[in-house]
């Protein structure tokens, strides 16, 4: 199961280029970058356009540009725009029927709260935050420490990150 989409997935690679390089690229660049065929990169961009979250520039100097800056861009916010909005579960979800076990679900709360967490995690990254930290040895891009609950030394900042060194018992939240 994976957590992000491929539109999802590919428009943060789009997008760390078009940030890095603060007067824009061309879609051929961006494909060039990542060895993609530049109408499928044509066709993300078109769509993160639509979005309002890349802007289109015509001309011999043309090229896209981000929207606005990283810094104003949520993980959450990308994801809503180009997918349904984030829910963890069918339960969680707001356009959906009730779930006819939902009187009765010995798990409903804990999945709520489990849902609200992630879904404040998401809204809480900016692509500021992910384009900035730059890839790990593993070439991930590490956006926290989950600490395992038996783990008793991990402390946590106000995020509920782990504010030390990940040691075995951590394991590392990426974006591969």
């Amino acid at each position: 199961m994976t957590f992000l989409s491929r539109k999802v997935d590919y428009s943060l690679l789009i997008m760390s280029v078009l940030h890095r390089r603060g007067c824009g690229a061309s879609a051929r660049e961006i494909a060039e970058s990542f060895a993609l065929s530049r109408p499928f990169v044509a066709n993300i961009l078109k769509r993160l356009c639509a979005t309002g979250l890349v802007q289109s520039h015509r001309g011999v100097r043309g090229g896209y540009v981000l929207g606005r800056p990283a810094t104003d861009i949520t993980l959450s916010q990308l994801m809503d725009a180009l997918d349904d909005p984030f829910h963890l579960t069918e339960c969680t979800s707001n356009h959906t029927v009730p779930c006819s076990l939902s009187g009765i679900c010995p798990v409903k709360g804990a999945i709520g709260k489990v849902h609200r967490r992630i879904s404040d995690i998401l809204g809480q990254t900016t692509l500021n935050t992910l384009f900035e930290d730059g890839p790990n040895e593993e070439g991930a891009i590490q956006i926290g420490f989950i600490p395992n609950i038996h783990n008793a030394h991990s402390t946590h900042t106000e995020t509920g990150f782990a504010s030390q060194t990940p040691t075995v018992n951590q394991k590392a939240m990426a974006i591969a």
